[in-house]
């Protein structure tokens, strides 16, 4: 049975996409970094594993052992501060990568932000050294052998799921968590979206269509 190991399980998309790979049925090990995470977790039987993305890499590459994916869902959210964000979102991503290919992991699904491709759109962001650590994060996903797959999401809402998603659409859109969750969980075998980026917003394609 096939395993995805997520990074970040205990976010607010993390959340959602275990409980996305639960309904689905699809075999995975939610890594949080919280021992209280850890044991609600493990209380209501959901398999998970402690890690630490400012820790080493083999740590984490032994966390991820005999997952055959990652997807990487973690993230400061540029409210941490500034040592935490080049911490988490930047060499705490770039290390799970390095993890993964020690653990002889192919499959990596990330997570990224709305404009973290374009610096000229976030130079005057608020959160500017956030999405300065997403842009070299995906840089160096790209540049990697991995079989990656970046996801951009919309402004993110916390609104009802709609199964429906435009790829590639406007940048100024949303989309809400529980569709984020959809897509990630939908995309993980799916060969056509690797060594691709997507955005994705809210629209009027089947999820399960959209790629």
């Amino acid at each position: 049975m096939k395993n995805t190991f997520i990074v970040g399980a205990n976010g607010a998309i993390g959340k959602l996409l275990v409980e996305e790979l639960q309904n689905k049925k699809i075999g995975f090990t939610a890594g949080v970094r919280k021992t209280e995470q850890l044991d609600a977790l493990t209380k209501n039987k959901i398999p998970a594993k402690l890690i630490d993305l400012t820790g080493s890499v083999e740590d984490l590459a032994q966390a991820m052992s005999g997952s055959d994916s990652v997807i990487f869902t973690a993230g400061s959210g540029g409210k941490t501060g500034d040592d935490m964000t080049l911490e988490v979102d930047l060499d705490g991503a770039v290390k799970t990568m390095e993890a993964a290919v020690r653990a002889g992991i192919k499959r990596y699904i990330m997570v990224s932000s709305v404009y973290a491709d374009d610096r000229e759109k976030f130079a005057n962001s608020p959160i500017r050294p956030y999405m300065t650590a997403k842009f070299y994060a995906d840089r160096e996903l790209r540049r990697s052998n991995l079989d990656y797959t970046i996801i951009h999401p919309g402004y993110l809402t916390n609104d009802d799921p709609t199964g429906k998603i435009s790829v590639d659409g406007d940048e100024t859109q949303t989309v809400t968590r529980n569709d984020v969750a959809q897509v990630l969980a939908t995309i993980i075998d799916n060969s056509r979206t690797i060594r691709k980026d997507y955005l994705i917003v809210n629209g009027t394609t089947d999820i399960k269509d959209a790629f």
